[in-house]
């Protein structure tokens, strides 16, 4: 069986609305391209027609893998309290027990995962180590060369 790919509903909803983006918007605009690069002529040594292609390939591709990780989706409950604990949906305040920083990130699935918007995935030591661990407990970082501990502060 194919993996799944878990999302948030927030995650599934951006994934939804780029395919939508992609079928309305950027595929009859590549197809445009590829109309007026065709009626200039000669295909052989036509760099726009090449260039068109190219995008066309590209933007199939995305439509396609975007279709399948939809046919492989499952969405996480955000708000289901009948697991305790940090899981995935959580937002996690924590302190670096060797740093004495706090920090705060959003596990998510590996597909939503964006360091930059302090979302991690799942699937990252970090994530493993807090999820089914509740305020104020204290766990291990595993999985790296120098581990280290942190203590959850909340969970929203």
């Amino acid at each position: 069986m194919d993996k799944e790919i878990i999302l948030t509903n927030e995650g599934l909803e951006k994934l939804q609305n780029e395919l939508q983006h992609l079928l309305n918007i950027v595929r009859p605009q590549v197809i445009q391209e590829l109309v007026e690069a065709r009626a200039q002529g000669d295909l052989s040594e036509n760099a726009d027609y090449d260039a068109a292609r190219n995008r066309q390939a590209e933007v199939e591709a995305r439509i396609k893998e975007i279709e399948t990780m939809l046919s492989k989706v499952k969405i996480i409950d955000e708000k289901d309290k009948k697991t305790f604990g940090a899981k995935i949906g959580s937002t996690v305040s924590f302190t670096n027990l060797k740093t004495n920083k706090e920090f705060a990130v959003k596990i998510v699935g590996a597909i939503e995962a964006d360091p930059f918007e302090n979302k991690i995935s799942n699937e990252s030591p970090l994530a493993k180590a807090m999820i089914g661990y509740d305020v104020n407990e204290t766990v291990e970082v595993r999985e790296l060369k120098e581990p280290y501990k942190i203590k959850i502060t909340s969970l929203k």
